[in-house]
Order: C-alpha cells, then sequence, then structure tokens
C-alpha cells in the first residue's frame, strides 16, 4: 500500500491536494491549531500523484 508523506512544517493548509485526489485520501484537519491535508484513507490511493505534483509548497511524497 502507498504511503502518503504530508511534511507538515511545509504544508500551508491550502486543501488542493483535498480537492483534486480523485480518491479524496485527504480531509483538512486540525494540526496544532492549524488546518493541514491529512491522508486519512491511505488505503484508497492509487499512486496517480496529482496531489504530489499540485502541492504549491511540496509538501507531499508517495511513497510506494
Amino acid at each position: 500500500m502507498p504511503e502518503q508523506k504530508v511534511d507538515y512544517e511545509l504544508c500551508e493548509g491550502v486543501g488542493i491536494c483535498a480537492e483534486v485526489c480523485p480518491m479524496k485520501v485527504y480531509d483538512m484537519q486540525d494540526v496544532d491549531g492549524v488546518l493541514k491535508a491529512v491522508p486519512v484513507r491511505s488505503e484508497d490511493c492509487v499512486v496517480c500523484r496529482v496531489c504530489e505534483v499540485q502541492c504549491p509548497n511540496g509538501a507531499i511524497e508517495i511513497i510506494e
């Protein structure tokens, strides 16, 4: 199963990943008082890498 690694130092909570993911892997959730992208349905990832490419800060890495 692929892993979606989110660097919360880089994530600014823009939410593009949650919008573009065709499998709805991400939810925007509170992480230490700030809205961040959290991969809550990792098992649904089809490794399309759209989230990785679209993240404006490069905060997401898909590991196969």
